[in-house]
């Protein structure tokens, strides 16, 4: 559906051409910080009183977000010192559970990816995906997009 003349929302994720941004999620449902990210990037343009386009996100996933609801934080994230078999194991089971097309999976390289220990599990930050454990898998296309999604990751279900 488009929200906006450059905001594409799909099913599972929105495209930017505005800011040159796609971003998908995979596995359990991470539409509520979608939601998160499109209103952050659009408030400098709507201002705080309605932003339409997530508005118009809202609609067409069916969600109820009030702007009051957004969580915005600085994660506490434990960095691993060793990322042994174990962790790597840990995070490949998490990615074989997630029914995601086959081009995607084999595009994560946690080998390359910074592994950080949260409260609730493991999370692997890679250039163009977070990884999280229990069942979340976001791929992005602009690297600069993972510290925004990171910033909104308590919005996951289940946080």
């Amino acid at each position: 559906m488009l929200c906006e003349e450059k905001l594409e929302v799909f099913e599972n994720g929105f495209e930017d051409g505005k800011f040159k941004l796609r971003i998908e999620f995979y596995g359990k449902d991470a539409r509520r910080l979608l939601l998160a990210i499109i209103r952050e990037l659009y408030l400098p343009e709507y201002g705080e009183d309605y932003v339409y386009p997530f508005e118009c996100a809202k609609e067409f996933w069916g969600i109820y977000l009030d702007p009051s609801e957004i969580i915005s934080e600085e994660p506490n994230f434990t960095g691993i010192k060793f990322v042994n078999r174990s962790v790597l194991n840990r995070l490949e089971k998490a990615l074989k559970e997630i029914d995601a097309p086959a081009d995607i999976k084999d595009s994560i390289d946690l080998g390359k990816a910074e592994i950080v220990k949260l409260k609730k599990g493991l999370i692997a930050l890679g250039k163009n995906f977070i990884l999280d454990e229990r069942g979340y898998l976001i791929v992005f296309t602009k690297p600069s997009a993972r510290e925004l999604i990171v910033k909104y990751l308590g919005m996951l279900n289940g946080a």
